[in-house]
C-alpha cells in the first residue's frame, strides 16, 4: 500500500526532493492498512530523504476566544487524523502559534517554522504558508477537494478583503521547555461569508493544478508560486473572488 501510494503520488506530479504542504482525508484514501502512519509512511517515501513534508496542524477548534491557550507539545490539531498523527510522531517539529501552527519533518523542517511566532495574525509574512512559494513548494490536497487550503489565507492577507479579520484576542503560549509568553493576535472572522476555495481552478492554468487518484482519492497537486500569483490577481481585481455570503436555511 506505502508503494502503492508512492507510485500514485509521483505519477500525479509531486517532485521527489522538493517541500510539500500537504492537506488531506483518511476516509477518502479507501481501506489503507496501517492508517494515517501508512499515508505518513507513503508521503515520506514519495518525497525522499531530501524532501520537506508539511501539514497545519490547526488548532483553532480547541484555541479561542474562551480557551485562548495554546500548548505546543500538546495542543492536539482540528483538521483530521492524518496530521494530528503527524503532529504526535518524534522528529515532527511544530510551529509556535495559537491556532494555525504547521508542522513538519525534514532538511527545512526549522527554516520554514521557526518565524512564524514573529506573526500576529494566522498566515503572515512569517508563517510556513507564505514562505512556500518560496522554496518551490507543491501543494496536495489529498482527497478532501480544494476548499481547505490554509495558503488562500495567507494570500488573503495580502489585501485584507473585508471580511478577513475578527477583535484581537491574547493568547498564551506555552513553548516546548515549558515557558510561556502572552501575545496579541488577530484571528480570521468569515463572519456572513462562505469560503470558496475551490475557484482556483477557474485561474490556475493546468500546469500549476495537476488532478489524478491517490489509492481511491481524487487528489489535487498545486505550484504555490503559481497560486500566489494568480489567486493574488484574482483578489486585488475582485476582493470577494473567493467568498461568497453565507445563506441561512430561512434566506430566500
Amino acid at each position: 500500500m506505502i508503494e502503492k501510494l508512492q507510485t500514485d503520488l509521483l505519477t500525479l506530479g509531486l517532485r521527489p526532493g522538493g517541500v510539500l504542504m500537504v492537506h488531506a482525508s483518511l476516509r477518502a484514501l479507501g481501506q489503507v492498512p496501517g492508517g494515517a502512519e501508512a499515508v505518513i509512511l507513503g508521503l515520506l517515501a514519495a518525497l525522499g530523504a531530501d524532501g520537506t513534508l508539511l501539514m497545519p496542524a490547526l488548532s483553532y477548534e480547541h484555541v479561542k476566544r474562551e480557551n485562548p491557550v495554546f500548548d505546543v507539545k500538546n495542543t492536539p490539531s482540528n483538521v483530521g487524523v492524518i496530521p494530528e498523527t503527524f503532529r504526535k510522531r518524534v522528529r515532527t517539529k511544530r510551529s509556535l502559534h495559537p491556532t494555525h501552527s504547521v508542522c513538519a519533518v525534514g532538511p527545512l523542517a526549522e527554516a520554514l517554522l521557526a518565524a512564524h511566532i514573529e506573526d500576529a495574525t494566522p498566515c503572515g509574512p512569517h508563517s510556513p504558508f507564505h514562505a512556500l512559494p518560496r522554496y518551490n513548494g507543491q501543494i496536495l490536497m489529498l482527497g478532501c477537494g480544494l476548499e481547505p487550503n490554509t495558503s488562500m489565507h495567507a494570500i488573503e492577507e495580502l489585501v485584507e478583503p473585508p471580511y478577513l479579520y475578527s477583535q484581537p484576542i491574547d493568547y498564551t503560549l506555552v513553548r516546548e521547555d515549558g515557558t510561556s509568553l502572552v501575545k496579541t493576535y488577530t484571528p480570521h472572522g468569515f463572519e456572513g461569508w462562505e469560503q470558496r476555495y475551490e475557484r482556483a481552478q477557474d485561474i490556475l492554468p493546468p500546469c500549476a493544478l495537476k488532478r489524478g487518484p491517490v489509492l481511491e482519492a481524487e487528489a489535487w497537486l498545486i505550484e504555490s508560486a503559481a497560486l500566489w500569483d494568480y489567486a493574488l490577481s484574482a483578489l486585488r481585481k475582485a476582493p470577494l473572488y473567493f467568498v461568497a455570503e453565507h445563506k441561512h436555511s430561512g434566506d430566500a
